[in-house]
């Protein structure tokens, strides 16, 4: 596991310690770049960033792994911590309908509440402590900022609200990522992340 001091070369993408990077502006060089980035600027030339964006598909079986994980986690949470109280409620024959409105409209809010602080939690956790999720970090991906340096904690917990906007929307904010030069879904542009590739 990469150690939280960890930055991403804004050439090659390559994981280096940040004391080991050059700062170019708002650029982050590493070692093995560092001579040919110079060159370069000293040609005038614009340096184009070579750092690997995780595309659409790799980003979608990573978002499922997750689902899968989540999904495992809100079982357990539901039938070990909150037991019968989110058990589907029972009426005695007879019963009016709009009396069971109420109780079956309270069970779905509570369960919906329940569902976000979970996804919530693994969601920022996550990204915050190692910049990735489970399923991100099983396809070698990384949430980063433009610099390649870290998400904080605040900018995760935007960027998971972010994502929930992005699948609002008929999950246009997702396919967004498809089209873009630096495969950024909607959630990216709102928290200024990028998703990147830690290995080729």
């Amino acid at each position: 596991m990469a150690p939280e001091a960890t930055r991403y070369c804004s050439e090659c993408g390559r994981a280096t310690p940040a004391d080991e990077l050059a700062h170019f502006g708002d650029r982050l060089i590493c070692p093995y770049c560092k001579d040919a980035y110079t060159q370069k600027l000293r040609e005038g030339v614009a340096p184009v960033a070579a750092i690997s964006y995780a595309g659409f598909w790799i980003r979608f079986v990573a978002y499922m792994i997750d689902a899968i994980i989540l999904a495992v986690a809100m079982g357990i949470v539901q039938f070990a911590i909150l037991g019968s109280f989110i058990s589907f409620p029972h009426f005695d024959p007879g019963t009016r309908p709009e009396l069971m409105i109420a109780p079956m409209l309270g069970m779905l809010g509570v369960l919906s509440v329940v569902s976000i602080a979970i996804g919530c939690a693994y969601e920022s956790f996550f990204v915050y402590k190692f910049g990735a999720t489970p399923g991100k970090m099983a396809l070698s991906l990384k949430v980063v900022r433009p610099n390649g340096g870290p998400i904080d904690l605040g900018r995760a917990v935007g960027r998971y609200f972010g994502k929930m906007l992005s699948g609002i929307i008929l999950y246009i904010g997702y396919i967004m990522a498809g089209f873009d030069s630096e495969k950024k879904a909607l959630h990216d542009m709102i928290c200024d992340t990028r998703v990147i590739r830690t290995r080729s």
